[in-house]
Parts: C-alpha cells; sequence; structure tokens
C-alpha cells in the first residue's frame, strides 16, 4: 500500500491553496466580512428576532463563495463530470477535508454550514442511484440554478438513531399517497423548497423493510414548520416540522417503495467519513496552535513548552491524530474500491473516534490557551461547538460503536464468526 498523498491529489492542494488567497482571503476581508468569523461571529450570523435562522447577509457570502470557487472548477470536484465535477473519489476528499479543516476557521471551510470551496454534496448519489429520470432532472440541474434545494427529514420526536421505530406513516389513497407525522432537527428548513421524508408504508416496527421516502413540496397543505430547535452553535435552521394529510402523488416517492433506509444509508457513509476527515484536520489545528502558543507563552521565567503537563497531552492528542489520519484515509480508499456496506463497521470507527477526538484536541487546546483560549476571540469554543453535534448526529457515537461490535460479533447476519483481528 502506497501511503503517499496521490501526485493529482497533491496538485490540486496547491490550485486549491492558490485559489484561496487569490479569491477567497480578499472577499473576507473585504466589507468587514470578518465580523462572521471573529468574535462576533454567532451575532453576525444569526437573525435572533426571526427564530435563530442565519442572517441573509451571511449565507450570501457563502453563496459568493460557492460561485467563486465553481467557476474555478473547484465546487463539484468530487461529482461526475457529467454535473460539472472532475470524477473526484473519497480519497480525495477525505484528504482535501482535512487539508481545508486543518487552516482553522475561514470562509474557505466553514464549519458550521459545512460550506467549502470543494463542496460535499451526498445527495447526488441518493439522486444518481434512486431518482427517476424526471426526479434527476429536476432536483440536480436544480440544485446549481437554485431552483430547489431538498431537506432530509429522517429523525422524529421519539425517535432519532432507532429510526426503524419511526412514526410518520404514509398510505396509499388512490394514486396518491398521505402522510402524517413529525420530523424533528429536520435542517435546513428555513429556505428548502421540499423535504425527504421518511415514512412507514409497510412492514413490522423495528424493521428496515418498509420505511420509504417521499419528496415533498414544502409549500404542500398540511406541511408545517413550527419552529426551530436553537442549538449549543448558532444560527440554527434545525426545525421541528408535523404533517397532518400532506398529499403527495405517487411519482413523489423516491427509490422503490419500503427501501428508504437504503437510500439513507448512501447519505450518511459518505458524510461520516467526510465528516471524520474534516475533524482529524479540525483537531491538527487546535494542535498546532496549541504548540506555537506554548513555545511563545513565559510562566515562572520559562515557555510553557518546558512543562510536561503542556507537552503530554498534547502528544497523546498528536498521536492519536497521526493514527486516525491512516485509519480515515485508508477507509477512503476502501469506500472507492468496494460496496459501502462491507466497510460500514471502519466507517464508524472512523466517525466516532475523530469525532471524540476533536473535542478532546478542542478542549485541550482552550486549557493550553489559558484564560484567552475560553473567549470567543479563539476559534476553540467554535470548533468544538461545531464537532460536538457530530457525536449525535448522523448516527450517535453509541450507535457507531455498536456498529462495530455487530461485524465484530457476527450479529448482522452476514459476518458471523468475524473476529477483532481484522477481515
Amino acid at each position: 500500500m502506497d501511503f503517499n498523498i496521490p501526485a493529482d491529489i497533491q496538485e490540486l492542494l496547491k490550485e486549491i491553496d492558490a485559489f484561496i488567497e487569490a479569491e477567497i482571503k480578499p472577499l473576507e476581508q473585504q466589507d468587514d466580512n470578518m465580523r462572521f468569523f471573529d468574535h462576533r461571529r454567532e451575532y453576525a450570523r444569526t437573525d435572533w428576532e426571526n427564530g435563530g435562522v442565519p442572517r441573509k447577509d451571511w449565507e450570501q457570502l457563502l453563496a459568493e463563495m460557492r460561485r467563486r470557487a465553481d467557476k474555478a472548477g473547484l465546487l463539484r470536484w468530487a461529482l461526475p463530470k457529467r454535473h460539472g465535477g472532475r470524477d473526484g473519489n473519497n480519497l480525495g476528499m477525505a484528504i482535501i477535508r482535512e487539508h481545508l479543516a486543518a487552516k482553522g476557521l475561514g470562509l474557505h471551510n466553514d464549519l458550521q454550514n459545512e460550506s467549502s470551496v470543494v463542496g460535499n454534496f451526498p445527495t447526488v448519489k441518493m439522486w444518481e442511484t434512486y431518482g427517476s429520470p424526471d426526479q434527476k432532472k429536476k432536483f440536480l440541474d436544480g440544485m446549481w440554478s437554485g431552483e430547489t434545494r431538498v431537506a432530509f427529514g429522517l429523525t422524529e420526536p421519539d425517535h432519532g438513531s432507532d429510526a426503524t421505530w419511526l412514526e410518520t406513516r404514509a398510505i396509499r389513497d388512490g394514486d396518491d399517497w398521505v402522510i402524517n407525522g413529525k420530523k424533528r432537527f429536520n435542517s435546513g428548513l428555513h429556505n428548502a423548497t421540499h423535504d425527504l421524508i421518511f415514512a412507514r408504508t409497510s412492514g413490522e416496527e423495528g424493521k428496515p423493510k418498509g420505511i420509504t421516502t417521499f419528496i415533498v413540496p414544502t409549500n404542500a397543505e398540511g406541511f408545517s414548520v413550527d419552529f426551530m430547535w436553537w442549538t449549543f452553535n448558532m444560527p440554527t435552521d434545525h426545525a421541528e416540522v408535523s404533517l397532518k394529510d400532506v398529499r403527495v402523488p405517487a411519482e413523489a416517492m423516491l427509490g422503490q417503495e419500503g427501501d428508504g433506509l437504503a437510500l439513507a444509508n448512501i447519505f450518511t457513509h459518505e458524510n461520516r467519513i467526510r465528516q471524520a476527515a474534516s475533524g482529524v484536520g479540525a483537531a491538527q489545528y487546535c494542535v498546532d496552535k496549541s504548540v506555537e502558543y506554548a513555545r511563545k507563552r513565559i510562566t515562572f521565567g520559562k515557555p510553557l513548552s518546558e512543562r510536561q503537563a503542556i507537552q503530554w497531552p498534547l502528544v497523546e492528542l498528536q498521536t492519536q491524530i497521526e493514527m486516525c489520519r491512516g485509519l480515515v484515509r485508508k477507509t477512503a480508499w476502501e469506500l472507492d474500491q468496494k460496496h459501502h456496506m462491507e466497510i460500514s463497521d471502519k466507517v464508524a470507527m472512523c466517525n466516532y473516534f475523530a469525532n471524540r477526538l476533536v473535542c478532546e484536541a478542542a478542549d485541550r487546546a482552550i486549557q493550553v490557551h489559558g484564560g484567552i483560549g475560553y473567549t470567543r476571540h479563539m476559534p476553540f469554543e467554535h470548533i468544538y461547538r461545531h464537532h460536538r453535534r457530530y457525536r449525535i448526529t448522523e448516527g450517535s457515537e453509541e450507535i457507531q460503536i455498536r456498529r462495530v461490535a455487530q461485524m465484530m460479533f457476527g450479529f448482522t447476519g452476514r459476518d458471523a464468526g468475524r473476529t477483532a483481528g481484522g477481515r
């Protein structure tokens, strides 16, 4: 196995860095746009009087960044050429996400919105795999024109990781389906035109078969965005949604009836490995900044860097970063070679460990920097608050660990006999 970054990705990283310096950093500096990234960031981004949703000028800035990145041929790098991309792969995306996160906060790679000069578009594979020709045309073309914006409604008030027990129901009525239920933390609904609603149409509670995905217009009668949940990291676009006798036509179904959770897995596996890569990069940033500060900070007549109490925790973190980086890249490479369900345990390992790691690194960076580290004039609280949610969302870390255990102990029905020693 070659552990070097592929030559084409090395060149791409140089291209990305040059683009950021030429286009994005000047945009970040003009018109006091630094208010979105310095100590004012949460206040500047949040429309506090309008449910806590993102301010329009903040989203307009992100849109301009994406427009420039798209013009430069970077935004869609990971997508197939038929969608304006460069046929990028999961290994490349993992390296890129880590590289960008290691630069710290900035317009080039905003944590909270997951908005980056190299975009992450896991829904494209979902549309490609499950969408009808008409759906692909409407929603893939609409993604770039801005005519369609699709949210993702799986979590419910009483069901999160236990999605097979969801209570939203869809019942056939002639040629239509009628949906009733509730969704929680339904992200993106402050400006979405459609929502992917997962509802049980058949089968037994607790069984994955029988859950179906519907593309529901957000202006449909009976579809209600009740309020936005204010979260640890603001602004918010995480909606509480209720559906009361929402009627959609048969062609609103995405994929086959009863196969909705398979569709969700395509979305989550790509997201999880890229979140893990971002966690590695952000953890590296926290450690690098802590080492830099410890070298300069003088206490009791000596640099902090000479204190074992400072050195040892950072050494432990750096060791874990190196090991996690290797696992993330190996797993991303395997995602390019195999069906994603074959290595779901490795994706789970990467995700839960990297998410813990970056939270520990941010917390340690705050400690090393002392009082100044606790302020919002430093980026560590923002890094912590952002990545802390990934220990819950996209499958909590307990669910990720449970998935690894299923594979290790043979509880999946097809991997009985696998041991902790590997394949």
